[in-house]
């Protein structure tokens, strides 16, 4: 995991966030899956021992356009705000679930998850639909933790994509 520091992180946050797509695809810390494996939201928990805690998940990709001339850094994939414990559900979306899109030969992408608890409850806006790219691009989950007051990540994990045939198919359904 020390390959997401310092892009995303200062430093590895000490637990894992657990992330599944099925029974068949695991995130493992930067394996490789596919846009066709990751194009549904994945399951997600980590350790939430205190139970009245709120939670955020954020994923983002910060290799955009490529690893090498990362000028897009970050496009946020998903950010949940406000999570009772590690319920996903009970959470609010502040940018609806989009799975990976790399574009055709640039390379890996890392997706990385944060988890972050929060001290108080984030004001809840308008989520950003899955369709809609506005509101994506260079986003920074350093300044999104800075402003909601949340610190550094309690939990993390990532995989890395490569483009594959899905990803055509997923971006004529994103608009702006």
């Amino acid at each position: 995991m020390e390959d997401i520091v310092p892009d995303v992180v200062d430093a590895v946050p000490a637990g894992i966030v657990q992330v599944s797509y099925g029974e068949c695809n695991v995130v493992c810390r930067g394996n490789e899956l596919t846009p066709t494996q990751v194009k549904d939201p994945p399951t997600v928990q980590w350790c939430a021992p205190e139970g009245d805690s709120l939670y955020t998940l954020l994923m983002v990709d910060p290799d955009a356009p490529t690893r090498q001339d990362p000028k897009f850094r970050e496009i946020l994939h998903w950010a949940v705000v406000n999570i009772k414990g590690n319920d996903i559900a009970t959470g609010f979306p502040l940018a609806a679930y989009i799975g990976s899109g790399p574009p055709e030969g640039t390379g890996l992408h890392r997706y990385i998850f944060l988890v972050y608890r929060q001290g108080n409850k984030i004001e809840e806006g308008q989520t950003i639909p899955n369709n809609v790219r506005a509101g994506r691009l260079n986003f920074s989950a350093r300044q999104f933790a800075a402003k909601h007051g949340l610190g550094e990540p309690i939990a993390a994990n990532y995989y890395q994509a490569q483009y594959d045939d899905y990803v055509p198919i997923r971006n004529k359904t994103i608009i702006g």
